[in-house]
């Protein structure tokens, strides 16, 4: 646990009590703060309780009273669509707000770092999507080169939850832009941005607001290097922003498809060969055409961000490479669950969206696609340009027949249930062909969660392959 500095013996009230909640409440009572805990769920009080934890209705009038601080969950509303009542009286009083990566940055730091040969680095990864397979490898090389690490953050556990720094030791956070939008201490040694596309624009208000909540990950924290993406407009803008010019390798830019070779630093991915450029010279390359855990393109942009932040790390390409190689991806990203008469069964029940669901069509050839799901504003009109390769199309959940119309021609079958649409697609598959699971919807109207989705394929398939 990592003890909040900065408010022994005050009262800081805590709203919203999931994992990040309570990882702050008990982080502030470690620090010497007093914690006043508040989630409208009688489920997540009681929670609280058992723990010990002291309760306080927040939406009274009078909640507010020698309170300190309030921390928020980055599920709750501050500002778009509409403050969450509780946060909106806070900022009415003056109140500061603040969430649990704030808290971290401002309390990470001590003074037995003094003692330390090598001082402790904290590498943060944001963008839309790739950011939890980037965190997973930048941390995964860490571990191979044999660097002390921790992981936490949007991914494993949550910041506070993480254990007090060693000597030389990289912490690695996933940060969502919920997370960055509202934190007021963000003070990164590395900064990665991975690429941008439409998402959690309610809450945002809007794209320019969705891309400047990632941005304040950069502009508020000052980061030693920055690892860009530059794929699309936004990455090349916020690139340009913070490099004095195309020479200053203090940003690193990163590209899938693009060779990046006129900048003092630059790592770039085309037709599966990773290659590194430093002052207008090829250092490295890697072939990644192999690599089982990291499937076409959009993973190439992963490898390419990882491979960037251990360099400014340290790490050395020969280690970088065979790091990359033993990586086995992670769960519901494009994860290989089984394999039967040459018919390979992919999960990438996270490619929630269209953008992740574009990327995860164009990492395979000929595709068993299951899609559906709770469709989200839009629907699939964008993805019809990355379909050449699906053979057949099962459509499950709520906007199933909703796919099929926007399908038009392409062939496919209304399955409504995750167990049919396996069967089928099982059935009709051939060798060489891969049943994906990319549902291009959220999860919620068969589902708790993407992960609960997933988790139903992994099952239906290794039922079918034994």
């Amino acid at each position: 646990m990592i003890p909040v500095q900065g408010y022994q013996g005050r009262s800081v009230a805590v709203l919203g009590l999931g994992r990040s909640g309570l990882a702050a409440a008990r982080a502030l009572v470690a620090g010497g703060a007093t914690a006043l805990l508040w989630d409208d769920s009688p489920e997540a009080r009681a929670k609280a309780e058992a723990e010990g934890f002291q309760l306080t209705d927040l939406t009274r009038q009078a909640a507010f009273d020698g309170v300190a601080a309030l921390i928020t969950s980055p599920g709750i509303p501050h500002l778009y669509p509409a403050p969450n009542k509780v946060i909106l009286r806070a900022l009415e009083l003056g109140i500061p707000v603040d969430n649990d990566i704030g808290l971290f940055f401002r309390s990470y730091a001590t003074s037995d770092w003094d003692d330390f040969e090598t001082t402790p680095r904290v590498v943060c990864v944001t963008g839309s999507n790739g950011k939890s397979t980037t965190t997973a490898l930048i941390h995964h090389i860490l571990e191979v080169a044999g660097r002390p690490c921790q992981m936490a953050g949007n991914i494993g556990r949550g910041v506070l939850d993480i254990e007090p720094a060693q000597d030389g030791e990289v912490v690695v956070l996933e940060l969502s832009s919920y997370q960055t939008e509202l934190a007021r201490a963000l003070t990164p040694d590395v900064a990665v941005f991975t690429n941008l596309s439409p998402d959690h624009l309610d809450r945002h208000g809007g794209y320019g607001g969705y891309f400047s909540a990632k941005r304040r990950l950069f502009a508020e924290g000052g980061p030693d290097r920055a690892v860009i993406g530059v794929d699309e407009v936004e990455g090349r803008y916020l690139a340009g922003q913070l490099a004095e010019g195309p020479q200053d390798d203090r940003v690193i830019r990163v590209s899938s498809g693009t060779k990046l070779e006129g900048f003092g630093w630059a790592v770039f991915a085309r037709k599966g060969f990773l290659a590194e450029w430093r002052r207008g010279k090829q250092v490295a390359s890697i072939d990644l055409r192999e690599m089982a855990g990291l499937p076409g393109a959009h993973n190439h942009q992963n490898a390419c961000a990882a491979y960037a932040a251990c360099r400014s790390l340290g790490v050395a390409p020969k280690l970088i490479e065979g790091a990359l190689a033993s990586f086995a991806g992670l769960p519901h990203r494009s994860q290989l669950v089984g394999e039967k008469a040459g018919v390979r069964f992919v999960n990438d029940s996270k490619a929630t969206n269209v953008d992740s669901a574009a990327k995860a069509l164009q990492a395979f050839g000929a595709i068993r696609w299951i899609a559906g799901g709770l469709g989200k504003e839009g629907g699939i009109k964008d993805l019809l340009p990355f379909v050449g390769s699906v053979k057949k199309a099962y459509l499950i959940g709520h906007s199933a027949r909703e796919f099929a119309l926007a399908l038009g021609d392409v062939p496919h079958e209304i399955c409504e249930t995750m167990a049919r649409a396996v069967a089928r697609a099982a059935e009709e598959a051939v060798a060489g062909e891969v049943v994906l699971l990319a549902p291009a919807a959220a999860s919620f109207d068969q589902y708790p969660n993407f992960e609960v989705r997933g988790d139903d394929f992994t099952a239906l398939v290794k039922a079918l392959v034994g």
